[in-house]
């Protein structure tokens, strides 16, 4: 490694097939920094832009990376049903402020099979009134599945909204056993 590659944010990326669709994974030499849904090639240009404007590089295809080697791993598992969490190192540097807070208590607070509601989430944070403000940070996670906004819901019952669609969020919750697997 030359002097110049130790200072570079190295990014590299794969999409990989998953039961809910293809997945971007992207890393950082910190962790996995970006999980992005239906990732079809206009979809995957323009997240890979965008991560090239935030991070200062750009990223580069490498399924065999050691750096997205586990994550793959891990996400294969996940969607076969034989992983219940994930224990990767996580690049936080897309996300901060609020939304990074209500996203780490997120993650590390409700587990696999679990949900809980936008207000009780606020909550949590000291934030008891801010239920619409955790909606918008679940919206600009940058790592969802891995930090599971998909099991933040609605106090009455309802489903609530969905970065990567409702059919996703409740194609996750059933594989997590929260609701029946769609008939069809």
């Amino acid at each position: 490694m030359d002097s110049d590659e130790r200072y570079e944010q190295r990014v590299v990326w794969a999409v990989v097939d998953t039961g809910i669709g293809p997945l971007l994974l992207a890393s950082t030499r910190e962790g996995l920094v970006n999980v992005v849904f239906h990732a079809t090639d206009e979809v995957r240009d323009k997240a890979l832009e965008r991560l090239a404007s935030r991070l200062g590089s750009e990223p580069v295809e490498d399924p065999g990376s050691p750096l997205l080697a586990e994550a793959i791993r891990q996400f294969d598992a996940y969607f076969a049903g034989e992983r219940h969490s994930f224990e990767l190192p996580l690049d936080w540097s897309l996300i901060s402020g609020f939304n990074r807070e209500v996203l780490r208590e997120l993650a590390t607070t409700v587990p696999f099979g679990t949900v809980v509601g936008y207000g009780d989430l606020a909550g949590r944070v000291g934030q008891p009134g801010a239920a619409q403000a955790v909606g918008m940070a679940m919206g600009a996670n940058p790592l969802p599945v891995v930090v599971p906004c998909h099991r933040v819901v609605e106090s009455g019952g309802g489903i609530g909204g969905f970065g990567g669609g409702l059919e996703t969020k409740r194609r996750l919750l059933a594989l997590e056993g929260v609701l029946p697997e769609p008939l069809f």
